[in-house]
């Protein structure tokens, strides 16, 4: 199932009447999942777009609440027909059956059209800049430690830094990005050291002036779920970064979210 569709549906499950989010955040914590509880209500509040694995975590722990009150009402589905049936969920008891939805991206020039109107929906890019921002890079760059860190917005040709802590980060090219790379995926992209990465190993980014080696960052969302951006921390040494250092890192993207939000 399409990113989006599900959780919208899942949203639209954890509205219904019985379902407690303070409850589906336990519930969810109770089967192993990873996110922080500000990530999960930003994801059920239609903020924050989360890996496939912690969306059918979470859409698990909504049905199961559904099944305590006894609900007639469809549940949220789940990312493979697969996980579905493993749930022991049926598939015709999704939530939005019947409801007349709008169809995913034909194309990928038509997903980028609208993953450009949601940037725009923002109201952020090519405005300065603002302490409700700033104040969680200058936490990002202090937690872990690293010369730099960012929140970047991607627009049609360019990035774009809304929030800058330290002296490595500014507007380039899109095609050069680190954050560019980011967003084409719902996960934390990390880079120990960019001159082992195939990818960025001849990037001018690394091989001149800011002499990027380490970088870390996750992708930020606008309305309708499309990833517009990144909260990035960057360093000019290699560096590893842990499974906790990950977590923490998405933590503080999901306040970077309400921001986005508000």
């Amino acid at each position: 199932m399409d990113p989006n569709r599900q959780h919208w549906y899942t949203v639209t499950a954890a509205s219904r009447p019985g379902v407690d989010l303070d409850d589906v955040w336990m519930n969810y914590l109770s089967m192993g999942g990873s996110c922080g509880d500000v990530e999960v209500a930003a994801y059920l509040h239609g903020l924050l777009l989360l890996d496939p694995l912690e969306r059918d975590l979470i859409a698990h722990a909504v049905n199961e609440l559904l099944d305590d009150t006894a609900s007639t009402d469809s549940r949220a589905p789940y990312s493979t027909e697969a996980v579905a049936l493993a749930s022991g969920y049926a598939a015709d008891s999704f939530a939005g059956e019947g409801l007349d939805l709008p169809q995913g991206p034909a194309t990928p020039e038509e997903a980028e059209v609208q993953r450009l109107d949601s940037l725009r929906q923002t109201g952020l890019l090519d405005t300065s800049a603002e302490e409700r921002f700033d104040r969680l890079t200058r936490r990002a760059k202090e937690r872990f430690g690293v010369s730099s860190a960012s929140i970047a917005l991607i627009g049609a040709e360019d990035q774009f830094i809304k929030s800058l802590s330290g002296p490595i980060g500014q507007n380039v090219p899109r095609e050069i990005s680190f954050c560019n790379e980011t967003i084409r995926f719902a996960r934390t992209l990390v880079v120990p050291d960019a001159l082992l990465d195939q990818r960025f190993t001849e990037n001018p980014l690394v091989l001149e002036a800011p002499h990027i080696r380490f970088y870390a960052g996750y992708p930020l969302t606008g309305p309708g779920g499309w990833r517009i951006g990144t909260l990035c921390v960057i360093d000019d040494k290699p560096r590893e970064f842990t499974r906790d250092d990950e977590e923490e890192l998405r933590a503080l993207a999901g306040l970077v979210q309400l921001e986005l939000a508000s």
